[in-house]
């Protein structure tokens, strides 16, 4: 398994087509978190970011939204920001066009946003064209910073290090709200937001509106 836990600037530059971190004249940190909603691991997210009074933004799974409407508006009520990441998971590499395209309008009908996050990233241009001239506004939504919780090879410590030697105002930040993913989140997540808050980081969603 290849990743980069810190997405290089040349990558972020040869590929416009995805939004990788923000802007930002103050100390802010965008948490992210993908595959969910999970009846369980979700509460758990919601409720350290309650402790610390910080905002994410959820990138849900269509089918976990049917499966599980009222975490899905849970994490709505609590004022944080929700995003499209597919009905099934799809892999855009491994997904013709027209398949990808109606899987992510599928999705739309469940999850009223105008920000999509393509699962593993990967989505190639064509479906980013397709996807813009469909649904006008739209916002592909990658990341700074992966916690690589996702990783069973590593245990929430590394998870930890990955994000906070990296971190940087306007960093958008990748951990996963999944069963695979909940043995290293379940240390890794308190420990950002605890260091990150000394730090005098805050954590804010991603905007649906912006250049």
């Amino acid at each position: 398994m290849f990743y980069l836990v810190k997405t290089p600037w040349l990558l972020k530059k040869i590929y416009p087509y995805g939004i990788w971190d923000l802007p930002v004249s103050e100390k802010k940190v965008f948490l992210s978190f993908d595959d969910g909603p999970h009846p369980d691991i979700t509460l758990f997210v919601l409720e350290q970011l309650t402790r610390f009074n910080a905002k994410g933004s959820f990138f849900c799974i269509g089918k976990n939204v049917i499966a599980h409407p009222e975490i899905f508006e849970m994490i709505v009520r609590k004022g944080h920001r929700v995003g499209n990441h597919t009905q099934n998971h799809l892999n855009g590499w491994k997904t013709a066009d027209d398949v990808y395209l109606d899987n992510i309008l599928q999705a739309q009908q469940h999850i009223p946003s105008n920000l999509f996050r393509p699962p593993y990233g990967r989505i190639t241009k064509s479906q980013c064209l397709l996807l813009e001239k469909k649904l006008p506004g739209i916002k592909i939504i990658m990341w700074d910073i992966l916690s690589a919780d996702f990783d069973t090879r590593i245990d929430g410590g590394k998870c930890t290090s990955n994000v906070l030697k990296n971190v940087k105002p306007g960093s958008i930040v990748v951990f996963n709200d999944s069963e695979k993913a909940f043995p290293r989140l379940q240390k890794c997540l308190p420990e950002v937001l605890e260091n990150l808050s000394e730090r005098g980081y805050i954590f804010d969603v991603i905007p649906e509106n912006f250049s």
